[in-house]
């Protein structure tokens, strides 16, 4: 299958068929694989010729889940019956509304952010055909409040709604934000067909505006401590390296999360997962309580 997107400005077709027949080819890239996927485990392979449709498929339970929030949270409704069948267990969102917002411009990046993350969801859908997992049960209750007691945004038996008022919102969307970013970096190695990876790259880059925005804006409203306090509990639930950072400091802005050599850096599909089920050892919970669909479930 073939369809024609707009990439840089000029109708590009990308070859779908192409990328779900590619092979993993060289030791360099299958090497790359196993550290990207924490697949090289005694019992376990990776079928090298759905490696594509995995690795998209992982993103399309991401999409699912930053779509849910900011459709939910902008319009107080979320994805259509017509954008989440598929493969696997279909389950129920549990939780969200629409947030009021107090500041037209914060209102107006998030209803931007909203339907970027539908039209993602809508292109992974369209492109991975019959082979799409479905939507599965995503939690945007119970999770963010486990999240922030985590954090220490708040206190055991308190309650955090991400939907109760802008900063709320602002600070709900920076606990899952950055993991988009990093989780398309890490998994930009695994991709076999040129013109899928430039598409991941797309959907990469937006997200990483989008992380940019709410990032600025927690700088803006002084929020460092908060936003600081979000990025250690990520650190704790991805592995022993401390991989995330803040957004600075009164006297200094890091907006943009870097390494020495001003890289974004990347995450493993398990340390993806150990962030969205919010435990350590992948246990399945937080904004997944059942868990995602797919070949990396």
């Amino acid at each position: 299958m073939t369809e024609e997107h707009r990439i840089d400005g000029k109708d590009r077709a990308i070859d779908w068929n192409a990328g779900r027949r590619a092979f993993v080819r060289g030791c360099g890239l299958a090497a790359a694989g196993a550290v990207v996927l924490g697949a090289a485990r005694p019992g376990e392979a990776v079928a090298a010729e759905n490696i594509d449709l995995d690795v998209l498929n992982f993103a399309l339970n991401l999409e699912y889940l930053e779509a849910e929030f900011y459709l939910r949270a902008t319009t107080g409704k979320g994805l259509s019956d017509s954008d989440i069948d598929g493969k696997g267990a279909q389950g129920p969102v549990v939780g969200g509304r629409k947030v009021n917002f107090d500041t037209k411009a914060i209102r107006l990046y998030a209803e931007e952010i909203a339907g970027d993350e539908k039209a993602h969801v809508q292109f992974l859908r369209a492109g991975l055909g019959d082979a799409r997992v479905a939507r599965p049960k995503i939690n945007l209750k119970a999770s963010f409040t486990a999240a922030a007691t985590a954090a220490g945004l708040i206190t055991a038996g308190q309650e955090f709604d991400a939907f109760a008022n802008e900063t709320n919102f602002l600070l709900a969307s920076y606990i899952f934000e950055d993991v988009g970013v990093t989780a398309y970096k890490g998994a930009a190695p695994l991709l076999t067909n040129k013109d899928l990876l430039e598409a991941a790259a797309g959907i990469l880059g937006v997200e990483a505006y989008h992380a940019g925005i709410i990032r600025t804006l927690l700088y803006s409203l002084g929020l460092f401590k908060e936003a600081r306090a979000i990025s250690d509990a990520r650190d704790s639930l991805d592995g022993a390296s401390d991989l995330d950072q803040g957004i600075g400091n009164a006297k200094t802005a890091n907006l943009v999360p870097t390494d020495a050599n001003g890289i974004a850096f990347s995450r493993s599909v398990p340390q993806v997962k150990n962030i969205v089920y919010l435990s350590p050892d992948g246990t399945k919970g937080g904004f997944y309580p059942n868990g995602i669909n797919g070949a990396f479930a």
